[in-house]
């Protein structure tokens, strides 16, 4: 992954283009922010700090869940080849794809859904980034994880979470590294959580 480049296009983004009126004065604190649905965009340090954790290269093939604001989504886009971004919420969906698309980004694929058990269709991805707390790790991620690909996912209970790089080997075999805590909304569907614990629905 080209570093400066990150930086160059990171440090460019408008983050108000991502929030919401009411919230765009506030888009230069390195906090997070609300966006509505219960959901959040995440301070824009730990953006950057993942985005060179999952390390994309010009042909990579990620796939995001969490769309959100769109924030992530278009720095992944930028240094990617296609990007493949599932959110649960439709109203979320729609003003991300509205801000991407005025952005100029065409390789950019949506779906509304289930996150946690990614996007089959389009398996294996070089890498897959979870911008929401999972209790375990999305066993149906792993699968859909190219060999040689990695993974950034914050797993553990709401309120705070192992911030955590999966890495597969071009054998196959899984390799966990815990980087920080941090903490994300809660992942819903089968790997989350629900306000009353977890499903396995």
């Amino acid at each position: 992954m080209d570093q400066k480049e990150l930086e160059t296009f990171f440090r460019s983004l408008d983050r108000s283009l991502f929030l919401e009126d009411d919230m765009k004065e506030y888009a230069y604190l390195d906090q997070p922010l609300p966006i509505g649905f219960g959901q959040t965009i995440s301070q824009p340090s730990l953006v950057l700090e993942m985005t060179r954790l999952l390390s994309p290269e010009k042909d990579s093939r990620i796939l995001e869940i969490g769309t959100g604001s769109g924030f992530q989504t278009a720095i992944l886009a930028k240094m990617s080849a296609e990007v493949y971004t599932v959110e649960r919420i439709v109203e979320l969906m729609e003003k991300a794809k509205k801000r991407l698309e005025a952005l100029n980004f065409s390789n950019v694929f949506y779906k509304v859904g289930d996150g946690s058990r990614g996007w089959h269709e389009y398996a294996p991805y070089d890498r897959i980034m979870v911008t929401a707390a999972a209790r375990v790790l999305p066993g149906e991620l792993v699968n859909q994880l190219a060999n040689g690909g990695r993974m950034v996912i914050p797993i553990g209970p709401p309120f705070v979470q192992e911030l955590k790089l999966i890495t597969k080997t071009d054998d196959g075999d899984i390799q966990m590294e815990t980087v920080e805590m941090v903490r994300f909304v809660e992942l819903q569907g089968q790997y989350g959580w629900t306000e009353g614990g977890f499903t396995d629905e």
